[in-house]
């Protein structure tokens, strides 16, 4: 199940989702509130998501930039985040 496998610290608070019913078999009903675009609770993500996509082209599609390794999905995706957090850090005190 797709639940399981997301860190335990992401797993609090509230989901936000749009009205596609898979989430309703996916997210914990207590924990998750469907909203529509105009409320703009989905906004944030849909910006990092973009981002992620604009970066990385292993997160376009299958047969682009593709890695074998799920190890190596993972450092590639771990060292974007470093670099993006600490170029976001640079900018923002210097």
């Amino acid at each position: 199940m797709v639940w399981s496998r997301i860190p335990e610290s992401y797993r609090q608070g509230v989901l936000y989702s749009d009205f596609w019913e898979s989430y309703q078999e996916v997210l914990p009903e207590d924990q998750h509130q469907a909203v529509g675009k105009s409320e703009g609770q989905t906004s944030h993500v849909e910006r990092w998501n973009c981002t992620l996509r604009q970066r990385l082209g292993r997160f376009v599609r299958k047969t682009l930039s593709l890695s074998k390794s799920e190890a190596m999905h993972e450092v590639c995706l771990l060292l974007f985040l470093r670099d993006y957090n600490l170029s976001w850090t640079l900018e923002r005190f210097s």
